[in-house]
Parts: structure tokens; sequence; C-alpha cells
């Protein structure tokens, strides 16, 4: 008898990437707050029920696609300020991307009140990068903690209060900026 390699249940067959696409796409298009799990599963052409079994929350599903959007942290440089200021630009560009940063800011708004989100964005978007940080720069956690609150706080609230991501002249000025502090 053959042995088959395949987890159980139905094959995934790139439901997850269709309906992060889905949910950027949807969020980009109508914000954060329109963006309802029943709009996103109809423009990723699939049933509602199909998001909630592997999504419980919309906070939860926004937190895993910006978690896929996101991907590793390019943390590459000759030395120490080379890496700040590289993953200062990419998380910058990011945020940039149509719907992220509104999907970001939204999930934020929505964890201000919501202590179960908080933990999800804790534990499965920040502390990955936070924990890659913390050993690249060799720096001590609420340093770390520091600088991912700097940069994204002020990309986030330049967005939320433009409508548009941080040129690419203020995002240099914000890595000088923070590079000042991690000489």
């Amino acid at each position: 008898m053959a042995s088959s390699t395949r987890a159980p249940g139905r094959p995934r067959s790139g439901i997850d990437a269709t309906v992060f696409a889905a949910t950027l796409s949807t969020v980009h298009e109508l914000g954060y707050t329109r963006a309802t799990v029943d709009r996103i599963a109809a423009t990723a052409g699939i049933a509602k029920t199909t998001v909630y079994r592997r999504w419980p929350t919309k906070g939860a599903l926004i937190t895993a696609c910006l978690v896929d959007a996101f991907g590793p942290a390019p943390l590459t440089g000759t030395d120490r300020l080379d890496i700040i200021a590289a993953a200062i630009r990419w998380i910058a560009a990011r945020i940039g991307e149509p719907g992220i940063g509104a999907a970001f800011a939204g999930v934020f708004t929505d964890a201000v009140n919501d202590p179960d989100l908080r933990q999800v964005l804790s534990t499965q978007l920040q502390d990955p990068y936070r924990l890659a940080l913390q050993e690249v720069l060799d720096e001590p956690e609420h340093r770390v903690l520091f600088l991912i609150d700097v940069v994204v706080g002020t990309l986030l609230h330049r967005l939320g209060m433009t409508g548009k991501p941080m040129s690419a002249p203020d995002v240099d000025a914000l890595v000088q900026m923070v590079l000042q502090t991690f000489r």
C-alpha cells in the first residue's frame, strides 16, 4: 500500500492566495470597514463558510493576509545601520501597496478594543519580525519594539492623515531620524 504525503481533507488548491488577493482588492476598493467577510468571499468566488473555516474572524483573516503580503523581511546589509535602513524602506514600500496599508491600519484600529485580536497581531505579525530584528541587530526587545512602533506608527499615521503612502524623500528622512537613535 502506497503512503500519501498529502494532508488529510480537501486540497487547498490556491484558496488562500485567492482569498488574500480578494481581501486586498476589496479593502483597496471599499475601505477596511466595508470590506466584510461576505464581500471578500464574493470577490474570491467562494462561500463565506470556506473563509470562516480557515480564519474565524475578519481580524484573523486580515492578519494572515498581511503576514502573506509582507513575507520575510530582507534583513541584509553591510552593517546594522544598512539593515535598519533596508528594513524601513521595505516596510514603507509594503504599506504603500494597494490595500495593504488600509488593511494594516484597519486591523490595528479593531485591535484597540479587542485583546484577542491584539494577541493574534502580536504573535503572528509582529513577533516574527521583532525576533528576527533582535537577532540580526543584537538589540534588546524593548529597543526593537521601539523601532517597530516609531516606523510603523509613522507610516500608518501618514497614510491615515493623507490617504497616501509616505513619499520616498520622507521615507529617507524617517530612515535618517531612526538611524540617529541606533548609531
